[in-house]
């Protein structure tokens, strides 16, 4: 029983799921393995794979599925910013039989990189080339930026990519890391259109901006998590200082930018008319 428990604190110390034969591979043998899942320790998934009770749900339905965790499920998981949603994305190679499963969607495709045997997930490029094919092109833009943002991915390695997809090209010739959060990405590729120059990040008296319209229109962006209280009354304060500076300052949340557009879209606008952004 110590080699059975031995087998399943591998499996877990894994994000409980690994391949058989990487656990024979690992110096476990075929009776270890097979008195793990005798005892309940661990189950086997489509025969090859070792499943511990602490196996995330996205990972364990894509490997259910013979396929890979993918698009939005593995940015999630890469601490991406995703778009709301409770779909596992699983890819699978593009000649694999065509099938539904609940809570699933699956991507029938060659994504750029190579992927080795045994894998459960797909490493970030191919995540990426997921969700452009998958997601509409703002809201993928944001997922790529984020991975732009918290440096797990260069914007050269994203241009020099060969993504077999226009929407991916398009996409990483799009892509900066200049926002520091999706939302700031929203906004302003929303705002674009109307033909007033919008930047991201400027700093001002030592202090970011999310996004400045013209030279005197400052915009910033509550996160969906921006509830503490330190950090309001720190807003609070770099707000009252940009007045003070001459700037009008416009603050939106994270369901305004997402849900209530024609809202936050009409108050720009509408400071825009006033010449709010022009400097006096």
């Amino acid at each position: 029983m110590a080699r059975a428990k031995a087998v399943r604190e591998w499996v877990t110390a894994r994000g409980g799921l690994a391949h058989g034969a990487e656990a024979r591979d690992a110096g476990f043998s075929r009776r270890d393995i097979d008195e793990a899942v005798g005892a309940d320790l661990l189950r086997r998934v489509r025969r090859v794979w070792l499943v511990a009770p602490s196996v995330d749900r996205g990972r364990l339905l894509a490997v259910s599925c013979g396929g890979r965790l993918t698009c939005v499920s593995a940015a999630k998981r890469a601490g991406l910013w995703v778009p709301s949603g409770t779909a596992v994305h699983v890819s699978v190679a593009p000649n694999a039989s065509r099938f539904t499963k609940a809570d699933a969607i699956i991507h029938w495709s060659s994504p750029p990189v190579p992927v080795r045997p045994r894998t459960a997930e797909q490493p970030l490029i191919n995540a990426l080339f997921h969700t452009a094919q998958c997601l509409p092109r703002l809201d993928a833009l944001t997922v790529w930026e984020s991975a732009l943002n918290k440096g797990l991915v260069t914007s050269g390695a994203l241009t020099r990519v060969g993504w077999r997809s226009s929407a991916a090209r398009q996409l990483a010739e799009a892509a900066s890391a200049l926002s520091d959060s999706g939302l700031e990405t929203h906004m302003a590729t929303r705002l674009a259109p109307f033909g007033v120059a919008v930047r991201q990040q400027v700093w001002v008296d030592g202090h970011p901006l999310d996004l400045l319209v013209g030279d005197r229109l400052a915009i910033q962006i509550d996160g969906a998590h921006h509830l503490e209280q330190v950090q309001r009354r720190q807003d609070i304060r770099g707000d009252a200082r940009l007045v003070l500076m001459g700037y009008t300052v416009l603050r939106f949340d994270y369901a305004q930018v997402l849900f209530d557009w024609e809202y936050v879209e009409a108050t720009v606008l509408t400071a825009i008319a006033q010449g709010r952004h022009r400097a006096a």
